[in-house]
């Protein structure tokens, strides 16, 4: 198990209640340019059960490219093996505060699809790469924050549960009947990740992503839970990984455990970076703050040493992960009413916030509360919340000062404002940053 997208990674995990994508049975009008209405439907109507699945896979996969996603892949949903590697891992604690994902429930829903959609036959796996190019100085540079590379645009859940209804609502229009599906993208109890090597797009490394050879980890993973029969994929075999263990060593603060005797990836998600800066809630053990670096949110340090992510990571083409400038928005957020500024960074009433490229420790330190709103609305950021937000800052902020013989004043000042905030919690990862200086 492990913290991050499509959990995960990176994903962080959700709740289930209102983020899940619910899509009932009916039939969708119209029919996509140039095609015979209805010829899918008919042309399924004449064939053998064997080549009706076979048509349908096909046209699945083409709609699933024609909507951006990188990697599409089949699986059907028998029961998961994983069952006894998640109950042993939530029995040694690893989980942390998620104690949601320790529900009988959960774990239950978890181990079998059915649970979840009853009529389920077949699971569509797509992938959505996010990898974007570090600014210059980043993250070498202690006094500028480094958020998370798939936190830096639009919340993905929204951007990737978009494109799975929109291939659904393709799949109907091709059938021309009503077909049932669920779509989720690191919203319920699904393992994501053993879906995606059960459907063929990669296997488990040792920082518990799921790797592509020739794609390396930065994707998102999202699940199309379907009522008819699809082509399976044949699932990914072995692991490439070998002796390898970059991740391993480069983890600041030891989280990665490698391999299990059974072949699993282990995460201490209590000693992540990604968990300690969204999914835990209370303060920082003291003894991992120093090792946390200027990670403000996230953390990528286990694929960035990845020797598949180093040759072969590509810059996403989605326009909606993009990182934001000073004031800018998400790509296809809105500003609300008296918010001001525009998407491109034009100043509003309220101070332009700094933007999630490398932004400056100081100014994220300074956001009010409604700045915070500006800044975190439509992304993945808004998850840790204002208070655990500026605990993470502060964090940050103590480990830059305490490298430099003179800190500057307005570090100094902005740490001292924190000092009067109504949270307990920033007011205690304050005065440890004051006391770092």
């Amino acid at each position: 198990m492990m913290v991050g997208p499509g959990s995960g990674a990176d994903g962080e995990p959700r709740a289930e209640p209102g983020a899940m994508a619910r899509a009932e049975p009916g039939a969708m009008p119209g029919a996509e340019p140039g095609a015979m209405p209805g010829a899918m439907a008919r042309a399924m109507a004449r064939a053998e059960p064997g080549a009706m699945a076979a048509r349908l896979t096909s046209a699945v996969r083409a709609h699933a490219r024609e909507l951006g996603f990188d990697m599409v892949g089949i699986t059907h949903p028998e029961p998961s093996h994983h069952i006894p590697l998640l109950r042993r891992w939530l029995e040694e604690g690893f989980h942390g505060h998620m104690s949601y994902l320790a529900r009988e429930d959960a774990v239950w829903r978890r181990g079998d699809l059915r649970g979840t959609m009853e009529e389920v036959r077949s699971v569509v796996v797509v992938a959505h790469g996010h990898y974007l190019e570090d600014p210059a100085g980043v993250p070498e540079e202690r006094s500028r924050g480094v958020i998370a590379r798939y936190a830096r645009g639009r919340d993905y859940h929204k951007v990737v549960e978009g494109k799975l209804r929109g291939l659904l609502e393709r799949i109907r229009r091709e059938m021309e009947c009503g077909v049932g599906g669920r779509a989720y993208v690191d919203t319920g109890p699904i393992l994501e990740r053993e879906l995606g090597r059960r459907a063929g797009l990669g296997w488990f490394g040792k920082n518990t992503m799921l790797l592509h050879p020739r794609r390396g980890s930065y994707f998102f993973l999202g699940c199309l839970l379907l009522d008819v029969e699809l082509e399976p994929d044949e699932p990914f075999a072995g692991e490439h990984c070998g002796t390898c263990a970059r991740c391993l060593d480069a983890c600041p603060t030891g989280a990665l455990l490698g391999y299990d005797e059974a072949g699993a990836p282990v995460m201490d998600a209590r000693r992540c970076i990604s968990y300690l800066t969204i999914e835990h809630r209370g303060p920082i053990p003291a003894e991992l703050r120093p090792l946390m670096g200027n990670r403000v949110f996230g953390c990528d340090i286990c694929q960035e040493v990845c020797p598949f992510n180093v040759r072969f990571a590509e810059v996403s083409s989605e326009p909606a992960y993009a990182a934001r400038g000073p004031g800018e928005r998400p790509a296809g957020v809105e500003a609300l009413p008296g918010e001001g500024g525009a998407s491109s960074g034009t100043p509003g009433r309220r101070r332009v916030h700094p933007g999630t490229e490398a932004p400056s420790l100081v100014e994220l330190m300074r956001m009010t509360r409604e700045e915070w709103d500006v800044f975190s609305r439509g992304s993945a950021i808004r998850r840790s919340g204002y208070a655990g937000f500026k605990r993470n800052v502060a964090v940050a902020m103590g480990n830059w000062l305490a490298g430099l013989d003179e800190p500057p004043e307005e570090a100094v000042a902005v740490l001292r404002d924190a000092m009067a905030d109504d949270s307990d919690l920033v007011r205690e990862h304050a005065a440890w940053a004051l006391d770092r200086a």
